[in-house]
């Protein structure tokens, strides 16, 4: 059994999504740090009000913190958009790229006219329904 738990931890993709764990929980970190002592403060300065994270509202004595509320979406927006744009974009780009001197590959089946089953190309009649088939012309 421990060598087994060994051999899990130790596989590639299980170190590698460690790592990467740790790495998005200091982006967040950065980045929760840039809304509220960057970004927060100057929309609030914009609006005229000087401490946009204590904004808040008072119901039936219970008091709704939205400051903070706004202060989380900003977080998950600006995360949301550097995955895009500096992850998602570039791999998209970078797949592109390595695709485009690939020939496509050829078919080697095709749909049956009447049951749309799957078969080879060539066939002459379908297989599963017996129905004859339009002869591929070159």
């Amino acid at each position: 059994m421990w060598s087994d738990f060994k051999k899990f931890i130790l596989r590639g993709n299980t170190v590698d999504l460690a790592v990467a764990f740790i790495i998005g929980a200091a982006f967040n970190g950065v980045i929760q740090s840039l809304v509220k002592d960057m970004l927060t403060p100057l929309i609030a300065a914009i609006g005229g009000n000087p401490n946009f994270s204590a904004l808040s509202f008072t119901l039936n004595h219970s008091r709704f913190l939205y400051g903070n509320f706004i202060n989380s979406v900003l977080s998950f927006l600006i995360m949301g958009g550097v995955v895009f744009f500096l992850v998602v974009q570039p791999i998209n780009k970078l797949i592109t790229l390595s695709q485009r001197n690939k020939t496509p590959i050829e078919p080697t089946d095709k749909k049956c006219n009447e049951c749309l089953s799957t078969i080879p190309l060539e066939a002459a009649r379908c297989a599963f329904c017996g129905v004859k088939q339009p002869l591929k012309t070159a």
